[in-house]
Formats: structure tokens, C-alpha cells, sequence
């Protein structure tokens, strides 16, 4: 039988839906305007519409289990019966309530001061990208049970619909990696032991159920491992081929190439490997000269975190000398990784500019490109000769096109000096000037600059959008919102304020906007953590600002009181880094340019009179390679663009940052070089733990350590507060420690965020008392 094109995989999809009918399922759901039935069926119909979809573009390897109603790791955890004692399972089947539970917390008293509830788990980034995962749990004496047959049930769910799926599953190794432990000296990887036979559980039901291959994910590999993780690899992919000979297992690698993990990647008992050519191009010559002759290679060709289009002649050019060698029966081609980061079909674009468009591949396009490759690549180029024609052209007119480059603004990047990066004074000069300007009292109350963006909002900035408002009701509206807001804040006793920010739809879009060089979409969403989903801009081109992006509205808060009210900005690396970002010129570039236009903005707000201006850098983090050896480049480019964006004030003009997430023992030089006078993170779900890189560094600045947990609606109680408080004084002193929420507050309903922010008055006031 000829081949009329090589297997093409897509590794996973997008959960959400085409127009995010998944967010709005749970939303429902969690309001409770629909049952779990409902929930369910919506779950069932996205998954049917997800393999129809890669089916019908090309794909022939369709993966299952790559849907979640919350996070695929989370879903390993209860697959594996890793559920806290806290949830309250009884090792019976595992109901929707514990699920969401320790995705969300739960309120479970009323009011806040009648019970602290459940916390939820903690949640962080995935490697690094910008989706969030729910950090499994663990302790010394774990016991693991096979708790959930969710990956059964959705293989069979596609066999019924007359698909043969490749089911998805989190690694083992990957898995207990990820995780945590209560005792810090307690290492997850020793528990490999326990946790190998509920995985040979699940690898054998799902081979007695016909599947002929499972993928298992190791992203882990593109990491700095130590002997003792790939020993784990190996004893696990072991036991695995003894336990489920039967069953082919693709390992799947991606974010970055194994490097110096290659040679235990590629002596595993598994029948196939998948990499991550687009991270790491480099890494197909050795994989191809050193892989076994039977073993079959995924390659992950066409980039599955950004929105461009591939050009598909340059990788036939590429690719076709190495399908020679390995043997067409022995390769896939792939996606770099799940298109679960990005969107669904950029034909639902009917407004971007038909160039642009032209340049873009979403996921359905993707999967598409990938079909042609796999019919070019097997030997059937003219049949698919149009297609590459056109793919060739895209690549020439984007490469060509005046909208990509500004002379003004290569002009100012080459401008750039030392002056420009460096405050006028140092920390402690600058910090006796503020506190005699601010004469704030100890443990200064705070918020990170949004407030719960109201249905009355949301409705309308959607009325203002298609012209059912116009500019001055539109900006009457939100004006009140905002008086609302400034004079709530001060009813409270909060001591710093902000405006809310109801004119921003989101931190980075506001902004990008307003900025010359990015584009947006109405249908672009990508999933960040359960029904958060967000619509990353198109960075295409040269970044410049044209006008002021938030000084009026700066001005019309602060006009409402005498407190001082911080000005907010998003930061130049976050931007990047929650963008679909250009991929002809470096990231550090890219970012510099943005820094600029940040710089200008601060520029005119300190002229406005702002003495508090806040940069926030939420994703300077996640922003870090995987592999160490390359964080220092990074980590320069990313400090000297905060401070190019940040160094132009006075020495009395206070700038925060805000950042998410963070694990900041291995950076704290870099935090520190950045130079803020206040940072606040992200520190509740993680019992201030991530504050001892501070107290070990003797971070001289000041810190808001985060005490109200925002991804949670559940009320905080003044005493939990306190605690955390206490916690935080434990690390660092009174005189650094500012009090706020972990992060923003938009995403939350007033009826959850005005108890909530009371309790955190009442539980700095108390201790300023005590103290």
C-alpha cells in the first residue's frame, strides 16, 4: 500500500472551544444556573467537536485525555488518588465537588469569620509558558490508588465515536517532579515506587481496551535533570515495557531540546520519541545518526506556542534529508508541543488586516500545514504544489512588508545608554525621601491594582464596542466605577489606593492597544488556568507609543482624594512574554522597544503628578529558559529593560512591581538588580515560603508578600490573615513589609472582594496594635 502521507500528530488541543463554550459551561456551573449533567454533556461536545475537527485538517494520530475540565495535571492527581486529606475524598470514585475544590477552594462557613474553608491547592506555570497547573501534593507516606478512569472512559468515549486516539497522560517522572511536599527535605521522586503500579493500571486497561499507543509526556527531559531523575526515567519506562509489552508508547519531549538527557531519551524500551524542533532545531542531526532502527521519531516541526505561519518549502528543504535517513515508516510529524497554547482557527478573524492574516496559522491551521508537509514530505510534493506556493509567499510578503520596521524607532533603541538605566539615588536614599513624603504607617494596607470588573462593565465596554455607547457615556460610566471604587477603598481604611482599572478589558491588550506594532483578535483565546482565558496581542512589528495610555485616567482617580493613588502600568517583559511575539528579530529586542514606549508613559505620569507608579512584571519568571546555562542572557535583557522603563523618576516617585508566581531563590539577583522600591508577589497558596529567598538574601527593598488569595473565592478570616502576617514578619522586617492580595482583583465578584479586603485592614491594624 503506498503512503499517501506521513502520520501527522497533533500531541493535544485546546480545551476551551472555538469561542470559549468551555468557561462558560464551568462558570455556569459554579454559579450554579446548571447541573453536573449539563457540565458534562458540554464536556462530551467539545471533545467530539475537537477529533472531528483534527480529523477532517488531516491529523491521523488524534490524541484523548487531552481535555480537562480544569488542568491535566490536576486530573493525574486524582487519576493516581494523590487528594490531600483536606478534600475530604473517601477513596470511593472522586465527585466534581472535591475536583473543583481543590482547583478553587471552597467557602465552606458562610462568612468569612464563622470558618476558613478549604484552601485550594497551589497552582503555578507550566514550564514556561503562561497556563497554570495545579501542584500535586505529596508526603513521605503516600499511598496511591488508581482513583480515576477519566483516560478510559474518554478512549472509549472516541472509539464509540468512531476515532482510534493516542491517550494523553502526564508522565510518571514529570508528574512527581512537578509536586510538592509539606517537609521541604522530602523528595517526590522517591515515591516512583509506589506510584509505577497505578500507572501500569491505567496502560493496561487501556491496551485490554484496544489502543495501540499511549503518549506519555516528559517535558522534564528538556530540563537540567541530575543522574538520580534519569535513573527514575529509566526505571520507570522499564517496568513499563515489562509490565504492558503490548502497548507502543510515544515519550514526548518538548519546550526545549534533552541536550545532555539525549543518550537515556534515546535508550529507552519505548517505541517512540517525540522533540521539540522549533525550541531546539539543533538536536535533529544527533537524534537522527543516534536512534535506534526500530525506534519511530515524532518531529515536532511546526510551532505550537506562537501564531505564525510555517513556511513550508524552507522545512520540506530541511526535513526531507532526514525522513531519507530514518525511513518513512518511522517518523511523525508534529506540532513543538499541545496546541493547547494557541487558538482555535484564525477564520473566525474577520476584522484583522488581510495581510496579518495571511501570516497567521492558528491550531486548525496548523494541523493543515502539518497534512501538506506529511504529503510533501512522503513523496506527493506536486500534489500539494499550490498549497506550498502559497505558504512560500506568506513567508516573502511578511519578510518584506513596510508595517514590520520604523526607523524612529531603531533610531531610539540605538540611543539607549547607561544613564537611562540607572535611578538617581540608591535604595536608601530614595526610602528616607519616601517615607517622609507618604508618612505611611507600618504594614501599609494595598491592593495590585484592579477591581472585579462588574457584569454593568463588562456590558458596557460589549455596548461601546459595537456602538450601542458612545465615547461620553461610555466614559461617564466608568468614571463613576472608578469614584465608586477610590472612595470605597478609603471608607476601608486601605492606605495606598488605585483606580480599578475598569477601562482595561486586560493588562497587556490595554496596553498593546495603544501601541503601535501589535494587533489583536476577537476569537484568539487561549487557556490560562481553569475558565481564565486570555487573548494574548499579535506583536508583529516595530513597538513605539503615539499618546499618553493612562494618565487621565490617572489624573481623574487621584483628583477623588488625597491619599496617594499608584498609577499602573504593565511591565515591558510581560508584555513580551503574554504576547504572540514576532519571530524574525530577538525577544530582547523586541522587549527594549517596549521599554521605550513603558519609559515614555512614566515619564509623562511623574509630570502628571504621580508620586506612586506601578510596572508590573507578573511574568518576568516564566519568561526564564528551562535550562539554566541560558538564564543569565535572559535575565540581562530582562532587568535592563525593566530599568530603561523604570529609572527616569525622581527620587521621591515610588515604583512598584508586581510579580506572579515566582520561586525566587535561584533570581533574587536579578529581582534585586531591577531596583523597585516596593515588589509584591504572590505568597498565600505557599504559606510565605517564597519570601525566604528575601530573608536569605537580606533583600534591602520593601515587599508586599501577598496574605488574600485572589484565585480562590473563598473569604479569608481576619485570624488567617494575621497568620500569614506573622509568617511574613518571620522572614523579613516590619519596616519592608507591605500587606495586599496576591494579585489582581479583577477576575472576582464584589461580594467576595469586600469582605475579603476588610479582613485584611482589620488584620493589619490589629498587628500594627500589637506591634
Amino acid at each position: 500500500m503506498s503512503i499517501l502521507s506521513l502520520p501527522v500528530a497533533t500531541l493535544g488541543t485546546s480545551r476551551i472551544g472555538p469561542r470559549r463554550e468551555l468557561k462558560f459551561a464551568l462558570e455556569s456551573y459554579w454559579a450554579g444556573k446548571s447541573s453536573e449533567a449539563e457540565l458534562l454533556e458540554a464536556g462530551s461536545g467539545l471533545r467530539a467537536a475537537n477529533w472531528a475537527r483534527q480529523k477532517s485538517r488531516g491529523a491521523t494520530v488524534i490524541p484523548s485525555n487531552d481535555f480537562s475540565l480544569y488542568d491535566h495535571v490536576l486530573d493525574t492527581s486524582l487519576m493516581v488518588g494523590a487528594i490531600p486529606d483536606v478534600y475530604g475524598w473517601n477513596e470511593g470514585p472522586v465527585s466534581l465537588k472535591t475536583y473543583f475544590t481543590m482547583a478553587r477552594g471552597a467557602q465552606d462557613g458562610g462568612h468569612a469569620q464563622h470558618g476558613p474553608g478549604v484552601a485550594a491547592q497551589e497552582m503555578t506555570k507550566w514550564f514556561d509558558t503562561n497556563y497554570h497547573y495545579m501542584v500535586p501534593e505529596f508526603h513521605q507516606d503516600q499511598i496511591f490508588k488508581y482513583a480515576s478512569r477519566k483516560p478510559i472512559e474518554e478512549y472509549e468515549e472516541a472509539r464509540s465515536l468512531g476515532y482510534q486516539t493516542r491517550p494523553v497522560l502526564v508522565g510518571p517522572v514529570t508528574f512527581l517532579k512537578l509536586g510538592k511536599s509539606v517537609n521541604p527535605a522530602f523528595n517526590p521522586l522517591s515515591l516512583l515506587d509506589r506510584l509505577l503500579p497505578v500507572y501500569v493500571d491505567v496502560l493496561r486497561e487501556l491496551a485490554s481496551r484496544g489502543a495501540e499507543w499511549v503518549q506519555l509526556d516528559e517535558p522534564c527531559l528538556v530540563m537540567d535533570v541530575d543522574e538520580a531523575s534519569r535513573a527514575a526515567v529509566r526505571r520507570a519506562y522499564a517496568h513499563f515495557a515489562k509490565a504492558v509489552p503490548a502497548l507502543k508508547i510515544m515519550l514526548a519531549t518538548y519546550f526545549g531540546g534533552v541536550g545532555d538527557n539525549l543518550e537515556t531519551v534515546l535508550a529507552l524500551p519505548v517505541a517512540g520519541v517525540h522533540v521539540d524542533l522549533v525550541r531546539a532545531p539543533d538536536q535533529l542531526d544527533a537524534i537522527v545518526a543516534r536512534a535506534g532502527r526500530d525506534l519511530v521519531v515524532s518531529l515536532g516541526v511546526v510551532d505550537g506556542r506562537n501564531v505564525w505561519r510555517s513556511n513550508l518549502p524552507a522545512l520540506l528543504d530541511q526535513l526531507a534529508p532526514m525522513v531519507k535517513k530514518l525511513g518513512r515508516d518511522r517518523v511523525q510529524i508534529a506540532p513543538s508541543c499541545s496546541l493547547l497554547h494557541v487558538p482555535t482557527d484564525i477564520e473566525l478573524e474577520i476584522d484583522l488586516d488581510p495581510n496579518l492574516k495571511t501570516w497567521l496559522a492558528f491550531s486548525v491551521q496548523k494541523i493543515k500545514e502539518l497534512s501538506i508537509l506529511g504529503k510533501a514530505l512522503a513523496g506527493y510534493a506536486a500534489d500539494v504544489a499550490d498549497e506550498l506556493t502559497l505558504s512560500e509567499d506568506a513567508s516573502v510578503t511578511r519578510e518584506t512588508s513596510p508595517k514590520i520596521h520604523s526607523a524612529n524607532v531603531a533610531g531610539r533603541m540605538a540611543a539607549i545608554d547607561d544613564s537611562m538605566r540607572r535611578r538617581r539615588s540608591a535604595f536608601t536614599q530614595r526610602a528616607d525621601v519616601q517615607r517622609v513624603a507618604f508618612a505611611l504607617p507600618m504594614f501599609p494596607t494595598t491592593t495590585i491594582g484592579s477591581f472585579p470588573q462588574t457584569a454593568d462593565v463588562r456590558n458596557a465596554r460589549a455596548a461601546h464596542a459595537r456602538g450601542a455607547l458612545n465615547d461620553t457615556q461610555y466614559e461617564q460610566l466608568l468614571k463613576a466605577e472608578t469614584a465608586h471604587t477610590v472612595h470605597w477603598q478609603e471608607d476601608i481604611g486601605l492606605d495606598v489606593l488605585v483606580h480599578g482599572e475598569f477601562e482595561r478589558n486586560d493588562m497587556v491588550q490595554y496596553f498593546g492597544e495603544q501601541l503601535l506594532g501589535f494587533a489583536f483578535t476577537k476569537h484568539g483565546w487561549v487557556q490560562s488556568y481553569g475558565s481564565r482565558c486570555v487573548r494574548p496581542p499579535i506583536l508583529f512589528g516595530d513597538v513605539s507609543r503615539p499618546k499618553p495610555m493612562t494618565v487621565k485616567w490617572w489624573r481623574h482617580a487621584q483628583s477623588l482624594t488625597k491619599k496617594p493613588v499608584k498609577a499602573m502600568l504593565t511591565g515591558p517583559v510581560t508584555i513580551l512574554n503574554w504576547s504572540f511575539v514576532r519571530d524574525d528579530i530577538p525577544r530582547s529586542e523586541t522587549c527594549r522597544q517596549i521599554a521605550l514606549a513603558i519609559r515614555d508613559e512614566v515619564i509623562d505620569l511623574e509630570a502628571a503628578g504621580a508620586t506612586m507608579i506601578q510596572i508590573d512584571e507578573a511574568a518576568l519568571r516564566e519568561g526564564l529558559p528551562l535550562r539554566k546555562s541560558q538564564w543569565k542572557d535572559y535575565l540581562d535583557w530582562a532587568v535592563d529593560s525593566f530599568r530603561v522603563c523604570s529609572s527616569a523618576v525622581a527620587d521621591g516617585t515610588q515604583i512598584h512591581t508586581h510579580m506572579c508566581y515566582s520561586e525566587f531563590n535561584e533570581i533574587i539577583d536579578a529581582i534585586a538588580a531591577m531596583d523597585a522600591d516596593v515588589i509584591s508577589i504572590e505568597a498565600s497558596r505557599s504559606k510565605m515560603e517564597l519570601l525566604d529567598a528575601f530573608k536569605s538574601y537580606k533583600y534591602p527593598n520593601e515587599i508586599g508578600p501577598g496574605v488574600y488569595d485572589i484565585h480562590s473565592p473563598r473569604i479569608p478570616a481576619v485570624a488567617e490573615i494575621k497568620q500569614l502576617i506573622v509568617l511574613a514578619r518571620q522572614r523579613v522586617s516590619d519596616r519592608q513589609l507591605w500587606i495586599n492580595p496576591d494579585c489582581g482583583l479583577k477576575t472576582r465578584r464584589w461580594e467576595e472582594v469586600r469582605p475579603a479586603l476588610v479582613n485584611m485592614v482589620v488584620a493589619a491594624r490589629e498587628l500594627r496594635a500589637e506591634a
